[in-house]
């Protein structure tokens, strides 16, 4: 049966998604996390960027909601994808995140941070400088150094891509054998700091050499697999995850370039993650949530007019061929949406942020349904996503949000 397009008010009433951003579980939203205390006990301040790209942001967003710390969020533009705040730079000269301010005072860089945290709220577990967490922290720099070093340069031959290749694997063969230490899935016997810390890159890790190396770190080593699957079982996580297209993509701004090594394998892993399937890719694995394409919905609605306004297409085709790819997702019919409008619905597929904009399901279900419709009409591709940049996703657009 070929449906037409529901209307934006029939559609509205398809979702009775809702979100507790102040109280409810982790969210790349909010603005204020109370976790039931009240305004007043608020003393710290989050300064993070608006895309939730930046790991050193993810790593203190993630100990501030374990901790259940109350804090404030304000937002701030990462260089790579716009100009960044004069306001900012006025309390944070250096421009740098994430910054903190606790009881007035700004502390930056990220591990500073943690060790001012703790020594006002306490530790999460074993604290930053307890001597079974510090070569902890050692490996994961180590696991970040030959990672940068695989990655972000290029192989001057087939010799040197190896050799970067078993480099890696050799210092991810210690970190497998730091979990296996230990009785549980975490780096120690319970989860604590240094699982934080290793979190926000190994997460990029994880997306970045599938994409880029064919390398599918996941799957390969079976003791990251099982802490991966146990931090996943965690809301607080969840909260501030992302999925492998979002990663691979925001990446190369910001590291200076992320460099493929063609072989076959990563060409089929690339395609996978550009232009689906996207279920069964390794970024997730917890089961999905019964309400994903509600959640999609849901976002959509409160943003269609700056998601119509910042696309490339006529504002008319494109309402309307987004209106179709979102009756697909939530009847599971065809509409066929206007001819021309593959190219449109393709630059939004591409531009799903993830968890700025939703959860990991839910930006599954609408690539998926974006990718859908677009395909009724045609196979050309929507403008490509830069690589040097990230001005196509300027949060400026998006200022009321």
């Amino acid at each position: 049966m070929t449906l037409t397009p529901l209307s934006w008010t029939e559609l509205e009433a398809l979702t009775d998604f809702q979100l507790d951003p102040i109280s409810g579980p982790t969210n790349a939203q909010a603005r204020l996390r109370l976790f039931g205390q009240s305004e007043s006990d608020v003393r710290v301040t989050l300064y993070r960027d608006n895309h939730a790209w930046c790991p050193y942001c993810q790593k203190v967003w993630l100990w501030l909601e374990e901790k259940q710390i109350p804090y404030r969020i304000e937002k701030v533009t990462m260089f790579c994808y716009g100009e960044k705040e004069s306001w900012y730079k006025r309390k944070v000269p250096s421009g740098m995140l994430p910054a903190l301010e606790l009881d007035g005072q700004i502390i930056t860089e990220s591990d500073d941070i943690l060790i001012a945290l703790e020594r006002v709220f306490g530790s999460l577990g074993q604290g930053m400088k307890d001597p079974r967490v510090l070569p902890l922290r050692q490996l994961e720099r180590s696991l970040f150094r030959v990672w940068c070093s695989w990655l972000c340069y290029p192989a001057t031959s087939p010799q040197q891509e190896q050799r970067s290749r078993q480099q890696f694997i050799q210092v991810m063969e210690k970190v497998e054998d730091a979990l296996s230490s230990t009785p549980g899935s975490y780096f120690l016997e319970e989860f604590g700091t240094a699982d934080v810390i290793f979190t926000p890159y190994v997460e990029r890790m994880n997306a970045s050499l599938y994409y880029y190396k064919g390398y599918s770190m996941r799957e390969e080593n079976p003791h990251f697999a099982g802490w991966f699957t146990a931090m996943e079982s965690r809301p607080t996580y969840r909260g501030t995850q992302s999925d492998f297209h979002t990663h691979v993509h925001d990446l190369p701004p910001q590291m200076g370039g992320c460099w493929e090594n063609r072989e076959a394998q990563t060409r089929t892993q690339q395609q996978r993650v550009d232009q689906g399937p996207w279920f069964g890719l390794p970024d997730v694995t917890y089961p999905e949530p019964q309400n994903s394409r509600q959640e999609a919905l849901h976002r959509v609605v409160k943003h269609r007019a700056n998601i119509i306004r910042v696309n490339p297409a006529d504002d008319e085709l494109f309402d309307q061929a987004l209106r179709c790819a979102l009756t697909q997702m939530m009847t599971d019919e065809v509409c066929i949406p206007p001819a021309g409008s593959d190219f449109a619905l393709r630059y939004l597929r591409d531009r799903i942020n993830v968890p700025r904009d939703m959860s990991i399901y839910a930006a599954k279900r609408l690539r998926e349904a974006l990718e859908k419709t677009a395909a009724l009409v045609g196979d050309k591709q929507g403008p490509p996503i830069p690589v040097r940049h990230r001005r196509d996703q300027d949060p400026t657009h998006f200022a009321t949000r």
